[in-house]
């Protein structure tokens, strides 16, 4: 792969590539960092500019900053939907350097160096059950997105920064190159830049689109889908396949994607594809339970009245299949399991709704053993999801199948019915098979089902 010129900046030196920051304007609906930045900009000598929340904010913190309207000469209007359009403040960010001087000098135009904005909730603000189509109107930000966009198209001479992320990045390129920001450190986060507009206009697009869907469609007449890249993979699921991970920043339902790694290698392409087929059929026990897949394939499903027991179980369904497999559960990981793991059986990976520290202590005598727990979204409601199949030139969209069976769904047909004892048999083995592919065939023995074969 060629070097990319845009990458080739030393941030440790200044050069004729980097860019002074003297002026910047701040407003951002997460105020996550911005005090500490602001002061800290203010310490490389930069004049700030602001607005509403933000510029209140900052002088409550005794932070020498001005107001946009006091720096345009024009007051906010309409509610504060006007605030930052205007030339003064567009013209600041778009002046080409050494190009536009003579026009910014006769219309009184300062430089704007550098944007600060993140842009108004929108996404958690239709995501409340009670959101209305006027609430979510109001949360469409215009001025944001226009002062990101144009800051991020004159990267050349500006800095646009959209993510509290980056605060601490931008802080250190201007205390190590005497206040001026890299070109690569610009062009990285203008892409940035529009990749949050990107997603904050699907967003926008996805929801106001689905109100003028009639009864009869469930779905979009156009799909947005934005998802950021967690991780970069050796292979796919074959060694000549490149491949990554990617996950939907949004997500906060136990999986895979919101897991905590605790120890070992990098989760593989498989490995991710199997650990969320085992989680996924886990979570939708309500009783203690244990899954092992290997190779997409179940291997053992079992329910117990301790994790222990569960994995005893589903791991005497077949031994030879579950070496090397994935094992998943719904509840903690104690120390007593962990060993009989570690003790028992070659494992890729284990992940739990928690695990303790003498579990954890366990499973670090196997460093490669990779070890995820998903507490800190624990149990957490499902969320409203689709499933994706593509297809050579486009993409099949369904809705996710929440799984398991209840009594209520079972109905009948025989001339003698069940006794209610086998119910809860009938129950376990109608409803996990779904959640697994290829779909396993099975038998109850002690309400436990044991995997026999696969159908393909």
């Amino acid at each position: 792969m060629a070097d990319n010129p845009l990458m080739s900046d030393n941030p440790s030196q200044t050069d004729s590539n980097t860019a002074p920051v003297r002026r910047a304007l701040l407003s951002v609906s997460d105020k996550t960092g911005i005090v500490e930045f602001a002061r800290g900009l203010t310490e490389h000598g930069v004049e700030l500019l602001s607005t509403g929340g933000t510029f209140r904010l900052l002088q409550e913190n005794a932070i020498a900053v001005k107001e946009v309207s006091e720096h345009t000469g024009f007051p906010e209007i309409m509610d504060g939907r006007v605030k930052t359009l205007h030339p003064k403040i567009h013209g600041g960010i778009l002046a080409r350097r050494g190009q536009d001087d003579a026009v910014m000098a006769e219309n009184d135009i300062t430089p704007i160096d550098m944007v600060v904005v993140n842009l108004y909730p929108f996404a958690a603000t239709v995501a409340k059950p009670d959101c209305t189509l006027e609430e979510a109107i109001e949360n469409i930000d215009i001025g944001g997105p226009t002062m990101v966009r144009a800051c991020a198209k004159n990267h050349a001479y500006t800095t646009i920064v959209v993510n509290s992320s980056d605060y601490a990045r931008v802080l250190g390129e201007l205390a190590a190159q005497d206040g001026h920001v890299s070109r690569a450190t610009r062009f990285d986060l203008a892409v940035k830049a529009f990749e949050h507009t990107a997603g904050y206009d699907g967003a926008i697009a996805d929801y106001l689109g689905s109100k003028v869907n009639t009864a009869d469609e469930a779905f979009p007449r156009t799909f947005n889908l934005q998802l950021d890249k967690k991780q970069d993979m050796r292979y796919g699921e074959n060694p000549h396949q490149q491949a990554a991970f990617y996950v939907d920043p949004q997500a906060n339902e136990p999986s895979v994607a919101t897991a905590k790694m605790l120890q070992g290698k990098p989760l593989s392409y498989n490995n991710v594809a199997d650990t969320d087929a085992a989680f996924e059929c886990v979570k939708a026990f309500s009783e203690t339970a244990c899954v092992i897949v290997k190779h997409a394939n179940p291997c053992g499903v079992a329910i117990g009245a301790t994790a222990l027991a569960a994995y005893d179980k589903a791991f005497a369904t077949d031994p030879t299949s579950a070496f090397g497999g994935i094992i998943a559960f719904n509840t903690p990981l104690d120390a007593e399991t962990a060993q009989a793991i570690i003790d028992r059986q070659f494992v890729e990976v284990i992940i739990a709704p928690g695990v303790s520290d003498e579990a954890t202590a366990i499973v670090a005598n196997k460093q490669n053993v990779r070890l995820l727990d998903v507490s800190a979204h624990w149990p957490g409601e499902q969320q409203p999801a689709l499933d994706f199949k593509r297809v050579n030139g486009g993409l099949l969209v369904q809705e996710r199948d929440d799984g398991m069976v209840t009594r209520d769904d079972l109905t009948v047909v025989s001339q003698r019915a069940p006794a209610n004892k086998n119910y809860a048999t009938l129950l376990l083995l109608g409803g996990w098979p779904n959640l697994l592919n290829p779909t396993p065939l099975c038998m109850p023995k002690r309400a436990k089902p044991w995997v026999w074969a696969q159908g393909k």
